[in-house]
C-alpha cells in the first residue's frame, strides 16, 4: 500500500463528526475552532518500541490505546477536557498496512471514549515502531491546575491505588504468575489504562485543590517533581497498593509499598488539597466519579522528602522511571 492509500485508509478509520474540526486529515494542517472562553493546553508524548512497549506481550491495538491514554492523562492533570489529537507514526518499511490500521483503531477507540478527534499527523519510515502524539485540551482559566501550587499543610492524595500497571508488566513478561482475576486486573491496568479526565476536571474546579499532576513515572519520582516545582517537601504516611501489586510484590520478595512507589504508568492523578477541605473534596470525588481519593501524606514547609514506616522516618529517594538514569 502506498503512502497516499494508507493515509486515505487512516482518514476513513478516524474521521468523525466533531463539529469544531473544520479541516482534518488530507490537507497540510488541521483547522480547529477553539472555544473563546477557555485556554488551550497542549501535550506531546513519544512511545518507542523496545523502550515503552513490546509487541511480544501487547497487541498492536492495545499499544495504540495506551499511547493515546498516556497523552490524555497529561491533559487530565491540567484539569482540561481533551478535544484534538495529531499522530506522528514512524514504522519499519515492512510493517503490514493492516497493523498500522489496527494501531489507529486502538488510538481511535481511546479517543472515542473521551470525546476527542484525531485530526492529522505524519507517517515516516523508522528503525523501530515510534508514536509521537500531540493532544490539545481546553480548560477554564480558573480551573487550570499546575504542579507548582502545593502549600505546606496540604494533604497529598492520589485518585487510585498504585502498582497495578507494574504488576501487569511483570505478568506479561513472565516474571511473576498471578491468580487469574489479579492477572487480568494487572494486565488491563498496563495495556488499557483509563486516564482520569473526569476526576481531573472535577478536582481542578475546586479552589481547595492547590497542585496536580499525573502519576506516570512512579509516585516517589513524580512527588519529588511536584515538590521541586512548588518549593516544598513532603512526608509520605501511606501508600495505597492495588491488590494485584500486593500479590506481585509478595511473589517477587519485595515490600509492597516500595513496589508501588516505583511502579509508574498508573496514570492516576497526584494532588494536594487544603487539609480542612480534604474530606469534602474526597466525598465529592466519590459521589461524582465513584473513585476513592486516597490520602498519601502531607506537604511540608522544608524541602525534605521523607516516608514514615512503622513510626520510623526514612528519606524518600525517587525510584520510578527515568529515561536517562
Amino acid at each position: 500500500m502506498r503512502e497516499d492509500e494508507l493515509v486515505s485508509a487512516i482518514d476513513a478509520l478516524v474521521r468523525g463528526s466533531h463539529s469544531r474540526v473544520l479541516v482534518g486529515i488530507g490537507d497540510d494542517a488541521a483547522v480547529w475552532q477553539p472555544s473563546r472562553s477557555h485556554r488551550s493546553v497542549i501535550t506531546t508524548d513519544m512511545l518507542v518500541e523496545g523502550v515503552h512497549f513490546s509487541r511480544a506481550w501487547m497487541s498492536i491495538r492495545d499499544i495504540g490505546w495506551r499511547a493515546m491514554a498516556a497523552n490524555l492523562s497529561d491533559v487530565a492533570a491540567m484539569a482540561a477536557r481533551p478535544v484534538l489529537a495529531t499522530v506522528a507514526l514512524g514504522m519499519m518499511e515492512d510493517t503490514p498496512p493492516a497493523d498500522v490500521l489496527e494501531l489507529y483503531a486502538g488510538m481511535q477507540a481511546c479517543a472515542d471514549a473521551y470525546g476527542l478527534a484525531i485530526a492529522g499527523g505524519d507517517l515516516s519510515r523508522a528503525p523501530a515502531l515510534t508514536l509521537a502524539l500531540t493532544v490539545v485540551g481546553e480548560v477554564r482559566a480558573t480551573d487550570c491546575t499546575l504542579r507548582s501550587g502545593a502549600r505546606p499543610g496540604d494533604v497529598i492524595a492520589v485518585t487510585g491505588a498504585l502498582g497495578a500497571s507494574r504488576a501487569g508488566l511483570a505478568a506479561l513478561r513472565g516474571e511473576v504468575t498471578l491468580e487469574p482475576a489479579l492477572a487480568a486486573e494487572a494486565i488491563e491496568a498496563h495495556a488499557r489504562p483509563f486516564p482520569r479526565v473526569r476526576e481531573g476536571r472535577l478536582l481542578g474546579a475546586s479552589r481547595n485543590v492547590h497542585a496536580m499532576m499525573d502519576c506516570s513515572d512512579g509516585l516517589s519520582t513524580d512527588l519529588a517533581r511536584l515538590c521541586a516545582r512548588s518549593g516544598v517537601g513532603a512526608r509520605i504516611e501511606n501508600v495505597p497498593v492495588a491488590a494485584s501489586a500486593l500479590a506481585a510484590a509478595r511473589k517477587l520478595g519485595q515490600e509492597a509499598d516500595l513496589f508501588a512507589l516505583a511502579g509508574g504508568e498508573d496514570f492516576e492523578l497526584l494532588v494536594t488539597v487544603q487539609a480542612r477541605a480534604f474530606a469534602h473534596v474526597a466525598a465529592r470525588v466519590r459521589a461524582q466519579t465513584g473513585r476513592t481519593l486516597h490520602r498519601v501524606g502531607v506537604v511540608q514547609a522544608d524541602e525534605a522528602l521523607v516516608m514514615v514506616k512503622q513510626g520510623v522516618t526514612h528519606p524518600l529517594t525517587p525510584s520510578g522511571w527515568d529515561h536517562f538514569a
